[in-house]
């Protein structure tokens, strides 16, 4: 007998088949506030076993005071659901900047039990950036279009001009005829990097090991501009072949360890590399009724000080820096390269640890 009742325990109902099958967070919450069960999402969320939230109290989850508790006294006394928006449930345990949507309603089979859904912003917030993002790359598109033809052809002839001085000119004017000219080849380096916004044909893309591109991009920073900087790599070897360029997702990640090696204090500085699958992630195409399925996360950590706060909502903008003589193009490119694949890039970011995060589709020859 207790060998049927432990197989039926085994065996998950339809209900907790349903209920795990959700890619949100779910708890049900007792009178006392202790959690009476969960979802897979939500021990992902807290990162902590079902098994272990059954013994949890949910005020021992979440921050002090939390709005979320004031919700479920709400919602238990007035017997009716409640939504709230951008609620921050960020702890140190799970991180700090976990903002959510909360939906919390009455479970009306179980007198004063409470049902908690929690949706996690940022990925919502993710597809809202990345139209952005692509709109600032639009953007650049029709500017850089404009600077090669306006610009360059008479650069052209100010350099040429300059060199034909250059024949006559005293020592002292050498100087300024040569300051001309390097000035006019320093513009047009400038406008063609723009011009790299300007190319609209379709990227070619094959099956790729995301693993080698990584590798190779960490080698080219282990032996230039990352040398004495400590490389991690959390890799996660059953990932499948990325749908993408090679070469494009080379400049994609060097471009971002790039960035963060000159973030990164110049003793102790520390670049993760890490990659993994998720499920759950789908990116609905502009104009079009498909989506994309992104489980394929790739993430770029360093432990520097973190973006300032004024430059975080624009990041992603052309001619957004924060480095001495930089140009504020590498980023931008960035999100062009990534969008081009049909994929996101977002960024989280607090002091000594600032991730840059890349989702991408994977081959569909390996959908199942």
């Amino acid at each position: 007998m207790s060998s049927v009742a432990e197989h039926r325990r085994a065996v998950p109902t339809d209900s907790e088949a349903i209920l795990n099958a959700l890619p949100n967070p779910v708890l049900l919450v007792a009178p006392d506030g202790r959690i009476v069960d969960a979802n897979i999402a939500a021990e992902s969320f807290f990162e902590i076993s079902t098994q272990f939230l059954r013994r949890q109290s949910l005020k021992e989850l979440v921050p002090f005071g939390s709005p979320l508790l004031a919700l479920i006294d709400q919602v238990r006394s007035s017997g009716s659901p409640v939504n709230e928006y951008k609620v921050d449930l960020g702890t140190p345990r799970i991180g700090g900047d976990r903002q959510v949507d909360l939906h919390v309603a009455p479970l009306t089979e179980r007198p004063g039990h409470i049902v908690v859904m929690l949706q996690e912003r940022t990925i919502a917030d993710k597809m809202d950036r990345q139209l952005t993002h692509r709109s600032a790359a639009r953007s650049v598109i029709a500017l850089a279009a404009m600077l090669a033809h306006e610009i360059k052809n008479p650069l052209s002839g100010i350099r040429g001009a300059a060199q034909l001085l250059e024949r006559d000119a005293n020592p002292a004017d050498l100087e300024l005829t040569r300051l001309i000219c390097d000035e006019a080849d320093r513009i047009v380096g400038l406008v063609d990097r723009m011009e790299m916004f300007a190319d609209r044909r379709p990227i070619a893309r094959e099956p790729i090991n995301i693993h080698q591109v990584l590798d190779h991009v960490r080698r080219i920073a282990e032996h230039g501009f990352a040398r004495g900087h400590r490389f991690v790599e959390l890799y996660d070897p059953s990932l499948p072949p990325v749908f993408g360029n090679r070469d494009l997702l080379v400049q994609v990640f060097l471009n971002l360890v790039k960035n963060a090696a000159e973030a990164v204090p110049a003793e102790g500085g520390v670049i993760q590399l890490s990659t993994r699958f998720q499920h759950g992630v789908r990116l609905a195409l502009p104009g079009s009724a498909d989506k994309v399925h992104l489980p394929l996360l790739v993430s770029v950590q360093d432990n520097g000080p973190g973006v300032p706060e004024d430059l975080q909502r624009h990041l992603f903008d052309p001619f957004v820096t924060t480095k001495p003589g930089g140009k504020g193009l590498g980023l931008a490119l960035v999100a062009k390269i990534v969008g081009e694949h049909g994929g996101v890039i977002e960024f989280a970011t607090e002091p000594r640890r600032t991730s840059f995060s890349v989702r991408l589709p994977m081959a569909r020859a390996t959908v199942p």
